[in-house]
């Protein structure tokens, strides 16, 4: 009897080993936001983050937001590498606009990255106060045509909603007439156009929708290439059908320069696992973004696009 229980012991004890030996480490990477937490890139950050615990795979990602600036990202390339088991978020902004506009203000570039993911696709929409009566891109060029003063309301001076507003009634040959409303937030920008401080504004479509469900604005047009085609939205004109330049709003998931083939690939297929479930594409689907991989080539076409615009308009900035 006591050999038999020492011989169950043991057996117990080296399975026990066994499995200590053969259970990989998990390493928990943090994902940094330079931006606030309540806004679209925060709250995605978060979401997402919260899935790959779920998964029950080696890498874990932690989110945090940190409310910045480009010496926020300058910070954060200064004090990792590729040791550090950290990501961080830099879009079209701190790539294509900052370089052009204010590019003493960075301490980087895109060399000092490694490209991972993009995290999401955003469709900025064009809406206007709903007394003007404009719900179409041809209403809106024959109201230009006569306007003497185009008041539009963007969330910050230089940001791209900024640039979008130039590129599309500069198609119209009207960018003389712009004038910005230039607000702290999405939600101020579309409280321009309900009180009539200004005639249009440029926002991502979540943050207009509440004051277009209420009759409160119209939206005209999407700055994509196609019409939108699903949500509240649905059958809005594209620009890109009438060949005006545009861009979408991007959020790349970038890591220190340096991580090895095997790394990057690891948290590609992380995001890629993320991206299908099914919980996380409802989220997606309700915070009206898009799914969007990108390849490299994606990532620069696109940084590309928007420099030859943010060049076209920097004029109206001086």
């Amino acid at each position: 009897m006591k050999k038999t229980k020492a011989w169950i012991l043991g057996i117990i004890l080296l399975g026990v080993f066994v499995t200590a030996c053969g259970k990989k480490e998990v390493e928990n990477w943090l994902v940094t936001c330079p931006w606030a937490e309540t806004g679209v890139a925060g709250r995605v950050n978060a979401r997402t983050a919260e899935e790959t615990k779920t998964l029950s795979g080696q890498v874990v990602l932690d989110a945090q937001s940190i409310k910045g600036d480009a010496n926020t990202v300058n910070q954060w390339v200064a004090e990792n590498d590729k040791d550090s088991k950290g990501m961080i978020f830099v879009g079209e902004g701190l790539f294509a606009i900052a370089p052009i506009m204010n590019p003493d203000s960075l301490e980087f570039s895109y060399e000092d990255f490694v490209f991972i993911e993009n995290l999401y696709s955003s469709i900025f929409v064009l809406s206007a106060r709903a007394d003007l009566n404009l719900t179409t891109i041809m209403d809106t060029q024959m109201y230009s045509a006569d306007a003497d003063v185009i008041k539009v309301a963007v969330n910050g001076r230089t940001n791209a909603e900024s640039f979008l507003t130039y590129a599309f009634f500069g198609s119209m040959s009207h960018a003389d007439a712009v004038e910005l409303v230039v607000c702290s937030s999405a939600d101020e920008a579309a409280a321009a156009v309900i009180n009539g401080d200004a005639d249009f504004a440029v926002s991502h479509q979540s943050q207009i929708l509440k004051a277009y469900e209420e009759g409160k604005v119209s939206v005209i047009c999407a700055f994509d290439g196609e019409d939108i085609t699903e949500g509240p939205f649905a059958g809005v004109e594209g620009v890109g059908k009438y060949g005006y330049p545009y861009f979408r709003n991007r959020c790349f998931v970038m890591a220190p320069k340096g991580l090895t083939a095997g790394e990057v690939a690891q948290l590609k297929n992380l995001y890629q696992k993320v991206f299908e479930q099914e919980e996380i594409q409802t989220y997606y689907s309700d915070m009206m973004i898009e799914i969007d991989p990108m390849t490299e080539q994606d990532v620069q076409e696109h940084i590309e696009n928007v420099s030859n615009i943010v060049s076209g308009y920097r004029t109206f900035f001086e």
